[in-house]
């Protein structure tokens, strides 16, 4: 199994790394901000945190593309199974968090953008990784 976790010269994350983050922010934000529940997914899931003690994404390697595939699954399947049946006046009504307030139209909002912005950097480690024969 191919590992994907290459980083290119000079890069902080790996392709894995940045993977495994949108996966974690995707249940946190779900889960914490529309749902106010505290991870109550299971470790063999999402096992690490997301940052290091200096505020760097925490190193997820060893793992297969096919491994973040079935994270980044498993963690939208549990999105649409809680938000497809939220009425319209729930998905609208304001969550007060510590430091702001959130909608879940709103996250929902905020995880495409944190989405759009990773998968541009992947993109971007994609093409700097050295060419292999």
């Amino acid at each position: 199994m191919t590992v994907v976790d290459r980083q290119p010269p000079g890069d902080d994350n790996t392709i894995g790394t940045l993977l495994y983050h949108v996966a974690l922010i995707e249940a946190d934000w779900l889960l914490d901000d529309i749902f106010e529940l505290t991870y109550p997914w299971p470790d063999d899931l999402l096992p690490l945190a997301d940052r290091d003690d200096e505020g760097r994404l925490l190193h997820a390697g060893g793992q297969t593309l096919q491994q973040h595939l079935d994270r980044l699954t498993a963690v939208r399947a549990m999105l649409l199974e809680k938000i497809r049946p939220m009425p319209a006046i729930e998905f609208q009504r304001l969550r007060a968090r510590a430091g702001y307030d959130v909608t879940p139209a709103w996250v929902l909002h905020h995880l495409l953008q944190h989405e759009a912005e990773h998968r541009a950097q992947i993109a971007a480690i994609r093409h700097r990784l050295p060419t292999t024969s």
